[in-house]
């Protein structure tokens, strides 16, 4: 049974009838650095198109309803590549275009919206039960602390490595190119060792793009995937079995 069905039974006579409960369709948008990828809960199928640093809000809504304009949906989740409080991006991401604060995207995309951090949004979608680290390598470093279904974004790539760099400079793609895989994975051992230790992780999800380019996982680590986004982008809006409730800049299931 997909993620927020409910079945009710029915019984009339010796036979059972049973009924799926169903919720409404999101529309996902997962924004990241290098791409902005499109799904709706009732379709396997992804679309993206390319970000980057020039890439504003009102130019990712007109791509998205361009390549929207045949679906249909009835409400939209938005992971945003930073931090967001009070429902709002609380700045503009170093890897996008501005104007993303003030940006009106209910009026924008016609639909009542969701945003939350992406990295949130892809914890949010993997998350089964107890104390949970998320870390999502990518374009820069994402993290999230879900306890006792509690979901709490993190900012933990701003967090000094050494004398120059943050953790976001070592673990992020452009460290990844530069300083090649083997010792960047070293890097990533080594952090996420720390952070697991920190947090008293029952156990930490290794998200992100580049997860992919880890041979071997740090030890109390499993393997995310960007698809557990649109996962986390359905819950935020599905009513059982798990929901989801924005609250500020912390995201409480019931």
């Amino acid at each position: 049974m997909g993620v927020g069905a409910t079945r009710a039974e029915s019984v009339s006579g010796s036979k059972k009838k049973k009924t799926a409960a169903k919720g409404p369709i999101v529309l996902v948008i997962d924004v990241g650095g290098s791409n902005i990828k499109l799904r709706k809960s009732d379709s396997p199928h992804t679309l993206k198109f390319k970000s980057g640093p020039k890439m504003t809000p009102s130019q990712m809504v007109v791509q998205t309803l361009a390549l929207t304009a045949k679906w249909k949906y009835d409400v939209v989740s938005i992971g945003f590549a930073g931090p967001v409080v009070h429902g709002k991006p609380a700045s503009d991401p170093e890897n996008l275009g501005p104007g993303w604060t003030e940006f009106d995207f209910r009026k924008a995309l016609r639909k009542p919206v969701k945003l939350i951090n992406d990295a949130a949004m892809q914890a949010l979608g993997c998350y089964k039960d107890g104390r949970m680290l998320f870390l999502g390598l990518g374009t820069g470093l994402g993290s999230t602390l879900i306890l006792d279904e509690v979901v709490v974004p993190l900012e933990l790539g701003r967090l000094r490595y050494s004398e120059d760099k943050t953790l976001e400079d070592v673990l992020g793609k452009e460290s990844l190119k530069k300083i090649g895989c083997k010792k960047w994975e070293a890097a990533v051992h080594a952090a996420v060792k720390n952070l697991h230790a920190a947090f008293v992780a029952d156990y930490t999800i290794i998200g992100g793009g580049s997860a992919k380019k880890l041979a071997k996982l740090p030890k109390g680590a499993r393997r995310g995937s960007n698809r557990f986004a649109f996962r986390g982008g359905v819950r935020l809006w599905r009513k059982a079995p798990i929901t989801a409730e924005v609250r500020e800049h912390t995201l409480v299931i019931a």
